[in-house]
């Protein structure tokens, strides 16, 4: 078979949503994306979400699907939401199921550091989990991993010390672990598991937020990046589940209480377990699921998947959104369906037809 014929294979693979809804999905975080760039460097990381949020909103409900909001925006920053339940589009149009963060990475933005972006993804409907405020402690490998697990039945987990994690990282990857990098979140919950990757010879790359794009470049060869640990928000694992699926990496993990991950008392761990239990029952998760271990399908057991990213501060691959002058905007951009076509896109937007675009 040629090459070619391959490709033209993978696009006869796509589904309904990823030929026709797509196309448009790079709209949506494009808006948020060129809102949030006036925000950059300001300082004001709530009014960036504000003007990130109200410009996705706008462009969701212009798009045709009958769309729900499952993975909401916003409730932990006390920023404006698009909100959990929320129904979106024209109406007219495929039953989709939406994951949303019109800005990852907020204090990011409001302070020029790079790694922020406008996000979104789309299943069908009961494709996307209904992930609760909690955090997700996760492990994110890329494709190289999986297939390891599949071929020897080893396999990455949460339940395993990080000195056998990295065993299996160095035989999958091919590796001496003092080789291999691991991104984890700069929080003080994190200390003992830094203090264990390091002490079993890994190298260890601290962020100050926003993991979801580390975990996308498990998926790309070369990119450094060979594993992402630690918890965070719940939310972000599932838009990272949304482009693994169609990358063929893995995030497994567990949903974990705030109050546990950062081993607060007894008395704090219970009071928050009291508030948030109601509303985790509504979402069909009892007490005794908090702590089932979940991976991709889990996240997102959608079969006709999109994502797309557009950067608002610099990317690893993502450059950063450019202000051009009298309303012009350079945007850099990812989609992927899970077919596995994958897109890198970038856009000029010319507010002033008549000029002459000199800026690639």
């Amino acid at each position: 078979m040629f090459f070619s014929d391959k490709a033209e294979k993978m696009m006869q693979t796509a589904g309904p949503i990823e030929k026709n809804i797509l196309p448009h999905l790079l709209h949506i975080t494009e808006a948020a994306a060129t809102a949030a760039a006036y925000e950059i460097g300001r300082g004001n990381k709530n009014h960036a979400d504000y003007v990130a949020v109200e410009a996705m909103r706008r462009i969701l409900n212009q798009t045709n699907i009958n769309g729900t909001i499952k993975i909401g925006e916003g409730e932990r920053d006390e920023a404006p939401m698009l909100f959990i339940g929320e129904k979106v589009g024209t109406g007219n149009g495929p039953v989709v199921e939406i994951a949303v963060d019109p800005l990852e990475g907020t204090n990011l933005a409001a302070n020029n550091i790079n790694g922020s972006i406008a996000v979104i993804s789309m299943a069908e409907e009961g494709g996307i989990f209904h992930g609760p405020d909690i955090y997700f402690d996760k492990i994110v490998v890329g494709p190289e991993v999986v297939k390891y697990e599949r071929e020897t039945g080893k396999q990455v987990s949460i339940d395993n010390s990080p000195k056998e994690n990295l065993n299996i990282l160095s035989e999958a990857l091919k590796k001496e672990i003092s080789e291999i990098n691991i991104v984890v979140l700069d929080r003080k919950r994190h200390e003992k598991l830094i203090n264990e990757l390091r002490e079993a010879g890994a190298r260890v790359s601290l962020i100050t937020d926003g993991d979801l794009m580390p975990g996308i470049m498990t998926c790309v060869k070369n990119s450094g990046i060979d594993a992402v640990m630690g918890s965070g928000g719940s939310g972000e694992a599932v838009l990272t589940a949304s482009a693994l699926k169609c990358l063929g990496g893995k995030i497994t993990g567990r949903l974990v209480l705030p109050s546990v991950a950062n081993e607060k008392s007894e008395e704090e761990i219970k009071r928050e377990l009291d508030e948030k239990l109601p509303r985790l029952e509504k979402m069909g998760i009892k007490e005794k699921d908090i702590s089932k271990i979940r991976d991709t399908c889990d996240l997102v057991p959608g079969k006709d998947v999109i994502f797309a990213a557009t950067a608002v501060t610099d990317g690893p691959f993502l450059k950063k959104a450019k202000l051009l002058g009298q309303g012009d905007v350079q945007l850099t951009s990812i989609t992927m369906g899970s077919s596995g076509c994958v897109k890198i896109i970038q856009s000029i937007y010319i507010s002033d037809k008549e000029k002459n675009p000199i800026y690639l």
